[in-house]
């Protein structure tokens, strides 16, 4: 049984597969194709807020033939303190899969086992997998294999959204540099584990210079609201303007996972400067989950 837990776990040739079927998917879609959840129910079990997974996964499940229940974790017993090894065990008898936002990486990974069911993570707290392989995606289609070319992500490089992309580049090729302040890069442990050529700097000034991709994310993630006025003062030096935009690779992209809060971590008009990939890039998480539905439930 296949599941995808987080990218650290993916085997390179799984991801290529997901990679090489979502633009077919792309090109697809409107017209009658084939169906694998054709009489399956998957659940959406969401602790998080979310726009663009969850419709992409809502309509992406129903466009591969199969019907999603969307499950609030605050509206079930989750929500009451029921472990998640039990409902875990209640939705594997009754559901054909299951597609998780929550926090804890655990979580995820233990209803994958008391469930029995294909599992999909949709964001954790460690990692988030479908994101990162809707941006190989774009990069790929615009500009060509990813391998050999240098991606910069500036801003926390903590969270979940580089963690991925470190795992990313450890299995694909590509260099990666992290800007960010010291105590918001990844630990050594990290870095060693993704074996890939990470690059970490203070400087953001040094990381894009040449660079093939500029990438950045919100400042205040889930779960960090508490910390918002501390981490913007802390992360006000890690912007991508124009300046910054400059000193990469004349034909470099600019992606952006969504929601952007202009003015703090990407500036007004660079982010309306390259809207268009940033859009093309949140419309192939729909392309993207899709095969990677598609990839799970194939033997």
């Amino acid at each position: 049984m296949k599941h995808l837990l987080k990218l650290e776990s993916l085997p390179r040739a799984d991801m290529e597969e997901i990679l090489q079927s979502a633009p077919a998917i792309k090109a697809g879609r409107g017209r009658p194709g084939p169906q694998p959840l054709a009489g399956q129910i998957w659940a959406m079990i969401f602790s998080k807020a979310s726009t663009r997974t969850r419709v992409s996964f809502e309509v992406g499940v129903r466009e591969l033939g199969g019907q999603p229940i969307f499950l609030n974790a605050n509206d079930i017993q989750l929500g009451r303190g029921e472990p998640i090894k039990d409902t875990a065990r209640v939705l594997g008898r009754m559901t054909h899969g299951a597609i998780i936002r929550t926090f804890a990486q655990k979580d995820v990974e233990d209803f994958a086992l008391f469930s029995g069911r294909p599992t999909i993570n949709a964001l954790t707290d460690d990692e988030h997998p479908c994101q990162i392989l809707a941006d190989l995606m774009t990069f790929e289609e615009k500009r060509g294999p990813i391998a050999g070319k240098k991606v910069v992500f500036i801003g926390d490089a903590s969270c979940n959204v580089p963690i991925s992309w470190m795992f990313a580049a450890g299995k694909l090729g590509f260099q990666l540099w992290l800007a960010a302040p010291k105590d918001f890069q990844p630990s050594a442990d990290l870095i060693a584990r993704a074996r890939g050529d990470i690059h970490c700097t203070e400087d953001p000034l040094e990381a894009v210079a040449g660079a093939d991709l500029l990438y950045t994310d919100v400042w205040v993630s889930m779960g960090k609201e508490a910390e918002a006025a501390e981490r913007i003062r802390r992360l006000a030096g890690y912007q991508i303007n124009e300046s910054l935009v400059r000193r990469a690779h004349p034909n470099a992209l600019v992606m952006h996972c969504l929601p952007a809060y202009r003015g703090k971590e990407i500036d007004e008009p660079t982010f309306e400067a390259h809207a268009e990939t940033i859009f093309d890039e949140a419309e192939n998480r729909l392309h993207v989950q899709k095969a990677i539905l598609d990839w799970i439930v194939r033997a």
